[in-house]
């Protein structure tokens, strides 16, 4: 069932209309502001519109220092004309840990982009990640995207006050006793084992700035960790992906309830660019390692 609050968003959408943007024009930041239910402010000098929203809800403490959100607690979405598609949509979303995986599947279900996930605090209590989201596109749909996404958040911690601990799930097992061998034929290579566990490892090359080729064991690689029993397992790992391979690789994972928990660059200069994210998922060891073979979008050893 979809949630009524989304129903009443799509109605809006519907009722304004998706085309009163056309190519080039000025954004109308009424609408925006209408769409997104978030007052913004206007940069003439580089034609953005932004809009904010500080987290309040929760506090929030640094070494035991209350920090307001005027001191980098606020979620922000900015929006440009594009020439090309209409419009454009960068935003920086203020998450705790419980928050972050079901919110990122909201805004991939509303057609924005996940491009970075990362903290910004030492020592701070609740811990804190920011989620960097984007997109091009008519505007309407860009603010309907933005909306869906401060929506999920309200109703997610409307439903669950108390933040969670852990990810859930049954315990698991004090000693690892993974079969690699269903694992292996998977992955269609040879794991790494150790003490009941199993690891698999795969390169990826890049240049760097001196023309340097740098590869799997300079640490271009993805890699899937395997541990637990095979029918309580957890996989964890790394993903190396050029750029434009980061969204279908993080939608099939989260597709699969597969859970990211951080998206970032390792290097600078290289050519292509690469894009590292890490995950962390519960199940049966087979299913896990299925929806991590699924998401590779290009298979090297």
């Amino acid at each position: 069932m979809i949630p009524r609050r989304i129903q009443i968003l799509t109605t809006l959408a519907l009722a304004i209309g998706f085309a009163a943007l056309g190519f080039g024009a000025e954004l109308e930041t009424a609408r925006i502001e209408e769409i997104t239910g978030l007052k913004g402010t206007l940069n003439k000098q580089e034609g953005v519109f932004k809009v904010s929203s500080p987290r309040k809800d929760i506090p929030v403490t640094v070494e035991g220092w209350k920090v307001p959100p005027f001191m980098g607690l606020t979620s922000w979405a900015a929006f440009k004309a594009d020439e090309k598609k209409g419009a454009m949509v960068m935003g920086d979303i203020v998450l705790f840990e419980d928050e972050v995986n079901s919110t990122m599947s909201a805004a991939f279900e509303h057609g924005l982009e996940v491009t970075a996930l990362h903290n910004h605090f030492f020592f701070d209590k609740p811990r804190v990640y920011f989620m960097h989201i984007g997109g091009e596109g008519e505007v309407g749909k860009l603010a309907l995207g933005v909306r869906a996404v401060f929506d999920h958040i309200a109703d997610f911690r409307k439903a669950q006050p108390e933040l969670a601990a852990k990810f859930g799930g049954e315990p698991l097992p004090d000693e690892s006793t993974i079969k690699a061998e269903a694992l292996e034929q998977i992955f269609g290579t040879k794991a790494q084992v150790q003490a009941g566990m199993a690891k698999f490892v795969f390169g990826r090359e890049t240049k760097m700035a001196c023309g340097c080729s740098v590869g799997k064991d300079m640490g271009v690689n993805t890699w899937a960790a395997f541990a637990g029993s095979d029918d309580n397992a957890v996989v964890d790992g790394d993903f190396v992906v050029a750029a434009d391979e980061l969204q279908a690789a993080l939608k099939s994972l989260r597709a699969d309830g597969v859970n990211i928990v951080a998206i970032h660059s390792h290097m600078t200069e290289e050519t292509p660019r690469m894009i590292f994210f890490h995950y962390w998922g519960r199940g049966k060891a087979v299913e896990l390692a299925r929806s991590v073979k699924k998401a590779f979008p290009i298979e090297k050893k």
